[in-house]
């Protein structure tokens, strides 16, 4: 079929080049267009965005460097103790009815009437000699902290390290149960200072295991010592094997914790998402394994022969002299094995829920000196005179460096956060990765 004739098509194509050439017209009923900003260099283009921002400038951004971002760690509050008038006052009445029961009270019912001039007749120079050993026990606390937490660098010194020890040591002997105060203080500062939670976990289970090993391993010792004649002393059964097997039971249930399996994290995440019940599931799996990981992190850093681990002997060693010193003051000293195991047989009272272990530390050490047959007089007085060095030394300075560690959690808050080191890329190479 013809498409028309030659002026016909000539017309149609006049009209075609007219309409191409004439602008769009806009539709009345679209809605008014705005203009178009021009186009902004791209950021990724630039030399300086090419590099990642090292350190933001204050001068530029105020706001940003004075609250710059913090880890997981940093938004973790302080642990608090909420006091109430009421609380301190119960506080404060236990705390006199104690002092008033061991110092007034019992000397009367033992027939010893004059503690206080007795305490007051005490040798100066041996007294003296007790304040020294009980400083240098504490010296020996913050060497093992440093050996155990402060494997490389880090925002953790040795002035850092002195605040979260005796802050510990202070809320340790304020609130006993164990330690359970000065744990809790002690992982919230590590925590603050940007440690991995699970390193600080598991290195805080390292710290008890080295220190209470020492522990345990001194009743088993002496207690089988003084029964078979080896270490000189009297030798009751109840106090010297029945602790000996009580301190061998607890070191084969560590040494046995730390075979367990440590692949639990697969476990955890599968049953953890199964309600309440898996939840609590996956923390009955998890917890064993976090404490086989510490054990096995003990053991490894023992294997690694770091001198600084001394630092738990010297912490209950130098202790123990304060109370053989305390026994000079006043008097002959019982044999070293006797003073030993009657102090370690009363230490376990500090797991009592009683303020700094008072009345049950004191009586548990009176109470084993005069099994062992030593005069309950002298044992009286040099046990009081030993708990006024170990409660009241560390309480005070404790004190006070609780105040200066939260100074210094506050800098660590609005200093730039550091660029934190893999995990375990701060331990000795014997530790697996995850120690």
């Amino acid at each position: 079929m013809a498409r028309g004739t030659s002026s016909e098509r000539r017309a149609r194509h006049a009209r075609g080049s007219t309409i191409r050439s004439q602008p769009p017209q806009p539709d009345p009923a679209a809605p008014p267009r705005t203009a178009e900003p021009p186009p902004q260099p791209d950021p990724a283009a630039t030399p300086q965005a090419a590099e990642p921002l090292r350190q933001p400038d204050p001068a530029a951004t105020p706001q940003a460097a004075a609250t710059p971002p913090e880890p997981d760690g940093h938004r973790e509050e302080m642990p608090r103790v909420r006091f109430t008038r009421g609380g301190l006052l119960a506080f404060a009445l236990f705390i006199l009815s104690a002092l008033a029961f061991l110092y007034i009270v019992l000397p009367k019912l033992v027939g010893l009437s004059e503690t206080w001039n007795r305490l007051q007749q005490g040798n100066v120079w041996w007294l003296a000699f007790a304040a020294v050993l009980e400083v240098c026990s504490f010296c020996g606390y913050v060497t093992l902290f440093r050996a155990v937490f402060v494997r490389g660098p880090g925002r953790i010194g040795w002035r850092e390290s002195y605040q979260i020890t005796m802050a510990g040591l202070a809320a340790t002997r304020l609130f006993a149960s164990a330690g359970a105060g000065g744990i809790a203080l002690t992982a919230w500062a590590l925590r603050r200072s940007g440690m991995d939670a699970r390193v600080a976990a598991c290195r805080l289970i390292a710290f008890m295991a080295i220190l209470y090993g020492v522990y345990m391993a001194t009743l088993v010792i002496a207690g089988v010592g003084l029964y078979i004649g080896v270490i000189p002393g009297n030798a009751p059964f109840a106090i010297t094997i029945v602790p000996a097997i009580f301190g061998a039971v607890v070191i084969a249930a560590f040494l046995g914790v730390s075979l367990l399996h440590t692949d639990s994290e697969r476990l955890v995440s599968g049953i953890s998402s199964r309600g309440w019940i898996g939840r609590v599931a996956a923390f009955l799996v998890a917890t064993p394994a976090t404490a086989a990981t510490g054990i096995r992190a003990a053991i490894a850093l023992v294997r690694s022969k770091d001198p600084n681990l001394l630092g738990a002997i010297a912490w209950w060693g130098f202790d123990i002299a304060v109370l053989w010193a305390c026994f000079h003051a006043f008097g002959a000293a019982p044999p070293k094995g006797v003073i030993v195991m009657s102090y370690f047989v009363g230490m376990l009272a500090n797991t009592l829920p009683l303020p700094g272990g008072i009345g049950g530390v004191d009586g548990g050490m009176i109470g084993a000196f005069t099994a062992f047959g030593i005069n309950v007089e002298v044992s009286i007085v040099a046990v009081l005179a030993y708990r006024a060095f170990s409660f009241w030394l560390p309480t005070l300075p404790g004190a006070v460096a609780y105040f200066q560690l939260r100074r210094t959690v506050q800098r660590w808050r609005t200093e730039i956060t550091p660029r934190r080191l893999p995990i375990g890329a701060e331990g000795p190479a014997e530790m697996p990765a995850h120690y």
